[in-house]
């Protein structure tokens, strides 16, 4: 069946995009064959630069095509130099559009200022009763209107690492209780129970691997923070402790690991040893902490030590969160 326009037009500043911006594009989508999106703000916002918005669109629509122009005009611009500069990029684009799609009441105007068709979606916030600046206002709080793989650029990882039977897997269950979102548990313990401790070069590799899609799955549905228990940094560590080799897959997944996270917390190892049957003994984990230390710092990672009690723990964990929230 054929669409009722060849290619339509949707112009925005999507920071972010929620509900109410998707449900635009896809009545666009449905109207046309084809739909072309402009992304951009003057001033832009700071940490969803237009280019990263325009990323989250292609993420949620992989068939549109946005564009991000430059040397956009101040948001403050009256209507005809907004006008005017959107008809001039899309001559300059040679890029012909039979409607333009909007939510506002000047959609009318800048439709026919372009001499197109104008389709109105929602004017009054009826169907999807948000505003982009009521979710900038709390992003967490209006993650409700955010699809998933949007609201998990918001979400901050945050990871703790240490020597064995330092608190890691108690602390980041608690402070997921805490603040009413996910963990992901340290997979790799898993599999060193599953296999007796008898683990080959490549079971590395994929604990690191399958540790990563365990938090991309978690992240989506998380609030505010995802609490991760060790990563591939310490899977590398153990595969060099008990192999005396790496792969370089292994390799590579560590060093991303570098920046992949908010957030690095290391867990003292100032608490009572406790053998699991699984765990080696009280000098191992002292050895073990000191190279964690060492490669943390060799690597430029910056990490918080946390120390004393699981509620002093807590509480040390909290500060540096709230303090970084406070920042941005």
């Amino acid at each position: 069946m054929s669409k009722r326009f060849r290619n339509g037009l949707v112009v925005g500043k999507f920071a972010p995009p929620h509900k109410g911006h998707q449900l635009l594009l896809e009545t666009a989508f449905n109207q046309c064959e084809h739909v072309t999106v402009l992304v951009y703000s003057n001033p832009d916002f700071v940490g969803m630069p237009s280019k990263t918005r325009a990323f989250w669109i292609r993420e949620l629509y992989p068939n549109v095509t946005v564009f991000v122009p430059e040397n956009v005009p101040h948001n403050n611009a009256n209507d005809f130099t907004q006008r005017e500069f959107v008809k001039a990029f899309l001559e300059d684009q040679k890029i012909s559009v039979d409607a333009v799609f909007t939510s506002e009441s000047y959609g009318a105007g800048f439709a026919e200022h372009l001499q197109v068709k104008h389709v109105l979606v929602d004017l009054e916030r009826l169907q999807i009763p948000i505003s982009g600046t009521r979710v900038r206002e709390n992003v967490h709080a209006n993650r409700g209107n955010l699809d998933p793989r949007i609201y998990r650029h918001f979400v901050q990882k945050v990871v703790f690492m240490g020597a064995e039977s330092t608190g890691k897997s108690t602390l980041t269950e608690a402070l997921a209780s805490k603040f009413q979102t996910n963990y992901v548990a340290e997979y790799g313990r898993e599999v060193w129970m599953q296999k007796n401790a008898l683990l080959e070069l490549s079971d590395y590799v994929d604990i690191a691997k399958h540790h990563r899609e365990l938090e991309n799955a978690a992240i989506l549905k998380s609030n505010r923070f995802l609490f991760v228990d060790t990563n591939a940094i310490t899977t590398m560590f153990w595969c060099y402790a008990y192999e005396s080799a790496g792969l370089p897959e292994l390799t590579s997944l560590a060093r991303a690991a570098e920046t992949r996270y908010d957030h690095v917390f290391v867990c003292n190892d100032d608490i009572p040893f406790v053998q699991d049957g699984w765990r080696d003994d009280a000098v191992w984990r002292s050895r073990q902490q000191s190279l964690i230390l060492y490669d943390l710092t060799v690597r430029g990672v910056p990490y918080t030590l946390v120390s004393g009690s699981l509620e002093k723990r807590l509480a040390q964990v909290e500060k540096v969160l709230d303090s970084w929230s406070a920042q941005v």
